[in-house]
Formats: structure tokens, sequence, C-alpha cells
């Protein structure tokens, strides 16, 4: 029977059926044929701990004997008030409100709204919003328009507003993002950089420096504007520390965080700001009010297990997880040194990539599709960018698990029937 789901980001016409999936658990999901899959990608980067952490889990199950949706433009309740006091403790020095959304593209698009908003409500004209080239901050039209310009979304480019851009911070290449930055700066209408820190994630997981992001979020508010970390994909110990933005020293204006923001059990986003952002909005002119919400905003259940994520973060050695899984990705990574089948091997804390030198490349490539059933034929959910290919495991992760999945690049290599 064929099913009537519409996947995401599923080409229905070319890609064969998913495998069933019926019960996750660590690093696997286990499949209706009795197969387990090692989840290379903590299934699009919202996994943390592992699938099913028994403390967030368990969290969820007591939210349920007392709370549901509610509406929280009226009424509030405990969970979505201590998450908001806890991450205001955990967050970089500074932020100190915390606005609930349900995803990392509502959490960005949020953040451009307030941005946009502060300004509005002060009086101020400045309305250009710079972004970096190769970004990808979210699938709604606020976010599709500050990331780029590409196949995701060449047919909505009518709804698009226009964004200013900075070229991609390459090795060698980074004065020339300064000082694009400093060029747009002249004209005082900058109102807010948004940035993914240290690294583009679906633009293909280039990294950049500390260095670099502290000297644009410099430049950026010596003209008055606003920063905006999308930490989204790259928040809760993906980079190496809590949230990447402390690798650079930066604080920011508006700092965008979902995906492991619950250990990726359920769907939950925040967008934390500053006061001076908050205050902006507040008046006795109603007006000035921030118009922004969905039905499931601040979500009790999902509240519930963000606070039990950050209790496991609080009671448990995660980061010396992280820190254990950053140096086996580094000491794996290098292997692809040298070797002429393989470009660009790069590590970011717990995020490994390297590229696989082959004749087709860019998302659509066809050695995309076949990678990804070549690796589901040996037990790895691995989801390629293009020729791209890249480990975010979650944390719980083993050595022997990660030598299967390097072993399984090696072997890939072979495909492509490139260099040796």
């Amino acid at each position: 029977m064929t099913s009537p789901v519409w996947r995401p980001f599923f080409q229905h016409a070319v890609e064969p059926d998913p495998p069933v999936i019926v019960r996750a658990e660590g690093a696997y999901l286990h499949t209706a044929d009795g197969r387990a899959l090692l989840d290379a990608i903590s299934s699009w980067w919202v996994t943390t701990h592992g699938h099913r952490q028994p403390h967030i889990m368990a969290a969820i199950r007591a939210a349920t004997d007392s709370l549901d949706q509610m509406i929280f433009a009226t009424v509030t309740h405990e969970p979505a008030e201590r998450l908001a006091r806890e991450l205001v403790a955990i967050a970089p020095p500074g932020l100190a409100h915390v606005f609930y959304s349900d995803s990392g593209s509502t959490a960005v698009e949020v953040a451009l709204k307030m941005a946009l908003g502060a300004f509005a409500n002060r009086g101020e004209r400045r309305t250009t919003i710079v972004a970096l080239e190769g970004a990808y901050h979210g699938d709604t039209i606020g976010t599709m328009s500050v990331g780029e310009r590409s196949v995701f979304n060449a047919a909505y480019e009518p709804l698009l507003f226009d964004v200013a851009r900075l070229p991609f911070p390459a090795p060698g290449r980074e004065q020339a993002t300064l000082d694009r930055l400093e060029q747009l700066a002249r004209d005082g209408g900058v109102a807010a950089l948004i940035v993914e820190p240290l690294v583009l994630g679906a633009g293909g997981m280039r990294m950049y420096p500390p260095s670099v992001l502290a000297e644009l979020a410099r430049i950026a508010r010596e003209a008055g504007a606003l920063v905006i970390a999308d930490e989204v994909m790259t928040g809760w110990g993906r980079t190496g520390s809590l949230f990447a933005c402390e690798q650079a020293g930066l604080s920011p204006d508006i700092l965008c965080t979902s995906k492991g923001l619950t250990g990726g059990a359920v769907p939950l986003a925040a967008t934390l700001a500053t006061a001076e952002i908050f205050e902006a909005h507040l008046s006795t002119d109603r007006s000035k009010t921030f118009f922004h919400s969905s039905s499931y905003t601040a979500n009790p259940i999902a509240c519930a297990a963000a606070v039990a994520n950050l209790g496991v973060w609080r009671d448990e050695p995660v980061r010396a997880r992280i820190a254990a899984l950053a140096a086996a990705q580094a000491k794996r990574v290098a292997r692809f040194e040298g070797d002429p089948r393989f470009a660009n091997p790069r590590v970011c804390g717990t995020i490994a990539a390297v590229d696989l030198v082959a004749p087709d490349t860019g998302y659509l490539a066809e050695i995309g599709l076949t990678l990804r059933g070549f690796f589901l034929e040996r037990g790895l959910l691995a989801r390629p960018l293009g020729e791209v290919l890249y480990l975010m495991p979650p944390y719980c992760v083993t050595e022997a698990e990660l030598d299967r999945l390097y072993d399984a690049f090696e072997e890939a290599a072979g495909l492509i029937g490139g260099p040796r």
C-alpha cells in the first residue's frame, strides 16, 4: 500500500521507501525488519545524549500526568518559567529574556522580527540584514531570505526579501569577509548580522575560526547593529562548548536554540534576547507589542523535557563525553589527510566532515543518493550533503562505532572511481 505521507527533503519519484522504525535507543534506530541503524547524524542533529535518554523520557511521562497545551499569551506554567530561568543562567552573559517557539526556523524568524521591531519601535531607520554566503537558517520565508539562494528556495524567490551578503571566510580569505562587513556598515542602515557560529551546517559543514566570529561581531556592534547567533545546530555541545559563541568570547544580542534543547526528544525552540531588545517592545503604546506566536508556544511537555535535559547536563559528565568524542573525531578524520580521494578533512568539536573528490558535486549530485543507500545497506544512518560526508553522532557513540563509520567512509570512495 502506498503511503500518503509527503516526506521532507525527499524526492518520492527517485528515492526508495524508507525503513520503518519501531524502537529507538542510545545511538541506534531499530527497524521493523530487525535491523539496527547506527544514527551517525543524530537524526538531523537533534539527538544529543542518545535516543530516549531515561531522565528526559521520565520527565515527559510525568508532565503528561498533569499538563497539556495551554494558551501562553494568557497563562503560564512552571516548566516554562523554570526553563527560562535556567536558560538565562547558562547562556552567554547579557541574554535576559526567553521567547518560546517550535523549531529552529521559527526561532530564527522570531530573532529577525525582534531585531527589526526593536529599531522600528525606537524610530531608527535600520532595515538591512547581513548574512554569510552559503548560510542556511531555515525554511520559513524570513529564514529562507537570510539563507543562501539555492535550489532549496529558488521557486519561492518572489516571496523573499533582499539581504546583504558576506563572502564565506574561507582560509586565507577571511579579510575579504571582514572588509565587506565594514563596507556595508558604513551607511548606518544595518539592523543585524546573523551567523551560524563556527560551522555552516546545511551549507556543507564549512568551518571558520572563533577569531573571525569575534571580529565580525565587533564590526557589527561598532556600527550599531545587533548580532544574531543561530545556534540551532551548533548549540548544546556540538562544537565542543555548550554554545559555539563561547569560543569567540561573544555574547550575542539574540541567540536562537532548538534541536538539542530537549535532547532531541520533542520539538521546542527558544530565542534569547537582551534586556534592551525586550525593552524596545515594552510600552504603554500597545502597537509596540511583539506580535508573534504559534498555537503550541511553550508547550508544557516540551518545556519539561528541556528542563530534564538541563538536569542531564548538570548531573552527568556530558562535557567530558563531548571532549572525548571531539578528540576521537579529530584523531580519525586525520586519516583522510593526503588521500587524493578526499578533500578538506575538517573537525569542529564533535562535528567531522570530509569532501569526496567526485566529478559531480553539489546538493543535487547523484552521488548523494547513492551514498545514502550505500550507508543504509551497512546499517548506518548517514545523509551526505552531496559529496560532503559528515558525522554528527550522539554523545553516547562508542569508539568502535566511530570506527565502523570511518571505515564506511573509506569504502564509499570506491563508489566514485576517482583518483587513488
